[in-house]
């Protein structure tokens, strides 16, 4: 079992800034994928980022490349979601996920995920 639980979600206003961290515990943390999703009222949960377990490889959704930036550090079993330029379209509960996967195929399917936390709420003023 892995257990995710996010931080770092808020009030900004567009244009601003904001940096999410999602914690692990639990089984290795280093040996999962880890990623963000995003889900806004009324719509479906969507992937916004990924990095592969080493941290040598990401993936990012169109709407956010160049804006946002996924990382990690497996020695504080933790990943981050750095997130410039926001955007009121941005505006969502962000949720954490782990998977064993690297398939870009998995990452772009939310119900494949192995683990979630329970997300943090992101809100972006216009």
């Amino acid at each position: 079992q892995v257990q995710l639980v996010e931080s770092g979600g808020g009030l900004v206003q567009a244009g601003g800034s904001l940096r999410l961290s999602c914690a692990a515990s639990g089984r290795t943390f280093s040996s999962y994928a880890m990623g963000w999703f995003r889900q806004a009222p009324g719509k479906e949960r969507e992937f916004v980022a990924a990095i592969k377990w080493s941290g040598d490889s990401t993936y990012y959704a169109d709407s956010v490349k160049g804006r946002f930036t996924i990382s990690r550090d497996n020695a504080k079993n933790t990943v981050y979601l750095q997130m410039n330029s926001l955007k009121p379209e941005d505006m969502a509960v962000y949720y954490c996920a782990a998977d064993f996967s690297w398939s870009i195929s998995t990452w772009n399917s939310p119900a494949r995920m192995d683990y979630w936390g329970k997300g943090t709420l992101v809100t972006v003023s216009s």
